[in-house]
């Protein structure tokens, strides 16, 4: 029997903190989805991608990667186009700093090697 799993503590350090934000972020995107369908779209990818990198799939671990790059790209098409004053706030910022810090542990070389190496 195939057990699934949230969370892979087999995995490095950086891709089990990579699935946890994937998960928060989701949560948060659920959260403001109400308001805003794409950030519900777009939470839904980051769960699911959460749940793939976890059991080890390599579609979850490039999932995951566009995920993290989509809120990314949002925010630089808004700044562009109203002004990077619409991002200064103080949820922005720090919406900003989780948004890098995702991208910089699925990209990381241990999270890649490992990547290469184990997933199926």
């Amino acid at each position: 029997m195939e057990s699934r799993q949230w969370i892979n503590r087999s995995q490095p350090q950086t891709l089990q903190v990579a699935t946890m934000l994937l998960y928060i972020n989701a949560v948060f995107g659920i959260i403001s989805g109400f308001a805003n369908p794409l950030a519900a779209l777009i939470a839904i990818v980051e769960f699911v991608a959460g749940i793939a990198i976890a059991n080890e799939f390599k579609w979850g671990y490039w999932l995951g990667v566009v995920s993290a790059f989509l809120p990314l790209i949002l925010i630089v098409m808004t700044a562009y186009q109203f002004g990077l004053s619409t991002i200064i706030g103080s949820s922005g910022v720090i919406s900003l700093m989780f948004i890098i810090a995702l991208i910089a542990l699925l990209l990381h070389p241990h999270s890649r090697s490992y990547k290469k190496i184990w997933f199926r």
